[in-house]
């Protein structure tokens, strides 16, 4: 699994949003009863970057009046290798990238809408050769091709939205 730290910022919701990230201690368990979930919006580093092989885990709980909330693999504070962002209110999963300075063009297509408002997920990112394969609480929901090239440069996580992050391997 990837080893992420946490950071405290997070980027504009512009198209040519400019990234700020600080960081801090590693993540490495879920909080408990006792425990706060993370802060929200987060922002961590992946150790090493993204290389097949490595995957990220993510678990929360969709806010109960959600609207959207999205993820966001980034190159540092530069291009956005994957975006994912879910938009409840017409269930829809969106998915692009923003490599030298452009957006390239959206993916929508999904079999179905995994997230249900006021319910836990765990939603799953695999880096292999050619792509990103996405498992939502285990079940494979969309592959995504890779547009930035070089894996070992992704090697930043944003999450921002509607949701309550629990865990974050």
């Amino acid at each position: 699994m990837a080893e992420l730290r946490v950071g405290e910022e997070m980027r504009s919701r512009t198209p040519n949003r400019r990234l700020n990230c600080s960081f801090g201690e590693p993540v490495v368990n879920s909080p408990g009863k006792d425990e706060q979930s993370l802060a929200m919006p987060f922002c961590g580093s992946i150790r090493g970057g993204m290389r097949p092989g490595k995957k990220i885990t993510i678990m929360g709980i969709v806010a109960k009046e959600a609207d959207s909330f999205d993820v966001s693999l980034t190159c540092g504070c530069g291009d956005v290798a994957l975006e994912l962002t879910a938009r409840f209110e017409d269930r829809r999963l969106l998915r692009n990238a923003h490599v030298s300075g452009s957006w390239g063009e959206e993916e929508t297509a999904i079999t179905f809408f995994p997230f249900i408002a006021g319910q836990p997920f765990r939603l799953e990112i695999h880096c292999e050769h050619e792509r990103f394969r996405v498992f939502v609480d285990g079940q494979p929901l969309l592959d995504f091709y890779h547009r930035v090239r070089s894996l070992s440069a992704i090697d930043t996580v944003h999450i921002n939205g509607a949701l309550t992050l629990t865990k974050l391997n």
